[in-house]
């Protein structure tokens, strides 16, 4: 079909993802070309098959739905990010938008939606949910700067700042020195009351 529009699905879990596809695949105009189980293989079968759009969640291994999405608006624009996720959190929104998304969906919504947002997108459309949109606007400015958003993730994963430090290519030192700024931020008592802090609030 000449007016096919190519998609890739990223899913860490894994019965989401052959649910997701198969819902997809369900769409007469839609074929998946591939799914990947982390933002790796995902960035991956974006390089080699470049499809139209990427639906990806936010939570993703190695790589996460947000840095993907600035990943391809950077370096592979003709592909177009769909955000699925649980968070209906207006943080997660705005950075998603900042990030290049082109949709914001929630998970429980139904899957015609996605199908016809998947549409729109290719159309060169945006698409959000006009009541979160609306709660995004309104909410309370994210403090963290990209680096100290970086730090703070992995920090909150449990990495100590020497694996901080290895994994971003940084001294030990500077790593202490943005977390310190992050803690200082967010009035957190601690990187780890930090990191709950800003993921509470749709930052991380």
């Amino acid at each position: 079909m000449a007016n096919t529009i190519r998609v890739v699905i990223a899913e860490d879990q894994a019965m989401v993802l052959g649910a997701l596809a198969a819902l997809l695949e369900m769409e007469e105009d839609l074929r998946v070309m591939a799914c990947a189980a982390n933002g790796r293989e995902a960035l991956d079968a974006v390089i080699k098959l470049k499809p139209d759009i990427l639906v990806t969640d936010i939570e993703m291994p190695i790589m996460t739905g947000l840095e993907l999405a600035k990943e391809l608006q950077s370096n592979h624009p003709a592909t177009k990010t769909v955000i699925l996720t649980t968070f209906a959190r207006p943080g997660y929104l705005r950075r998603a938008l900042d990030s290049g998304a082109r949709a914001y969906l929630l998970k429980d919504r139904p899957a015609k939606e996605l199908a016809e947002a998947v549409r729109k997108v290719h159309r060169g459309q945006r698409v959000v949910d006009p009541a979160l949109a609306t709660e995004a606007w309104g909410a309370e400015m994210d403090p963290l700067s990209e680096r100290e958003r970086q730090i703070l993730q992995r920090a909150g994963d449990g990495k100590t700042s020497t694996e901080i430090a290895g994994e971003l290519r940084l001294s030990d030192g500077t790593v202490r020195n943005y977390l310190s700024e992050a803690i200082a931020k967010l009035g957190a008592a601690n990187r780890v009351d930090a990191a709950r802090i800003a993921r509470s609030k749709g930052w991380l």
